[in-house]
């Protein structure tokens, strides 16, 4: 799955050779992981993935920015931010990914 995007399709396949559930049940278990993680994440809840990270749902107070054309003012209105923090687990892997391919 590498040096490419992964999409819900790749997880479900990926499911379905790890753990031998049908191809359906393994395209819906992904479904209802994704669900229950947006779900959560709408209702102003913490999704904590152990050894992977977390998501938080971050709210933005309104501040002025600039048009960077135009230079003219504009207000951005407050509005709610999804932040992800990988765990340190994940940015060893990644690092270590990074340095075996030369990057």
């Amino acid at each position: 799955m590498s040096g490419k995007t992964v999409t819900r399709a790749d997880l479900a396949e990926s499911v379905y050779q790890s753990v031998g559930l049908s191809r359906t049940e393994s395209a819906e278990l992904v479904e209802r992981v994704l669900q229950i993680v947006s779900d959560a994440l709408a209702s102003g809840d913490n999704v904590k993935l152990s050894s992977f990270g977390s998501f938080q749902v971050r709210s933005k107070n309104e501040r002025i920015g600039r048009n960077p054309k135009t230079g003219e003012e504009v207000p951005i209105l407050p509005r709610q931010v999804l932040v992800f923090k990988p765990s340190n687990v994940l940015k060893s892997k990644i690092n270590k990914s990074m340095v075996r391919s030369g990057k």
